[in-house]
């Protein structure tokens, strides 16, 4: 990753001054602020069916910063998962789903207020619901580590610390027009929708969480998927 990095900001409005500490609570990776560096992609984030939005643009000096790389091959899809079961609200239809959040974040958690900067994957609309089946024991954790694969999510770069916001500076913005970009962000759900309900319709004899719980398996597993990435 070079030092300066340009990011986006999708919004429904212009934030030229990004504040520690404000936010929603139960995204992805806790409270922060988050970005991407696609401006295509922020524009998608920025806008609803009835309105357009902002992509706001920022220079951030990664200098100094310490970065936790969820997608690098150090870390595999359940550390992943783990930090996404502590943050945002999961429904636990399940006593095998209560027990797959706790096992998760014993075993595969990582303290994501230790880090400046997270970059890692977006759980972003349908593929919330590749999460929500996994802890749910409803598929594999092969076929969740494929549908990442095959998703076309993006990253998306997460300011933690104070000390990060202390390196980010506002560039300016752009429009993010609704009637181009709330199609293109309505195709990517529909396309994340079909490629679900094909996943629940194979038959697999991969590791679900049940199974995972059971073997007492760990991240040192060569059966678990690592580097999310393609």
């Amino acid at each position: 990753m070079d030092k300066l990095i340009t990011i986006y900001h999708g919004s429904k409005q212009i934030i030229e001054n990004p504040t520690f500490g404000e936010g929603k609570k139960h995204n992805d990776f806790g409270l922060g602020f988050y970005c991407t560096e696609s401006n295509d992609l922020a524009k998608e984030w920025a806008v609803s069916s009835l309105q357009d939005g902002f992509s706001n643009r920022y220079s951030l000096n990664t200098e100094y910063l310490k970065i936790l790389k969820l997608n690098s091959p150090e870390y595999t899809i359940l550390n992943w998962m783990a930090i996404l079961v502590e943050n945002r609200l999961f429904a636990l239809n399940t006593p095998v789903a209560r027990r797959a959040k706790q096992y998760l974040i014993e075993n595969f958690g990582i303290n994501v207020n230790a880090f400046d900067l997270i970059i890692g994957y977006r759980a972003d609309d349908s593929y919330f619901d590749y999460a929500e089946a996994f802890l749910n024991n409803g598929i594999t954790v092969e076929q969740l580590s494929r549908a990442m694969q095959l998703g076309k999510l993006g990253e998306q770069i997460v300011l933690k610390s104070k000390f990060a916001f202390s390196k980010i500076k506002f560039e300016g913005f752009e429009i993010a027009e609704k009637d181009m970009y709330y199609v293109l962000r309505k195709s990517r759900d529909d396309e994340a929708n079909q490629m679900y309900l094909n996943i629940l319709e194979e038959e697999t004899d991969g590791l679900y969480i049940q199974d995972i719980i059971r073997g007492g398996i760990t991240n040192d597993d060569s059966r678990i998927p690592r580097n999310i990435s393609e």
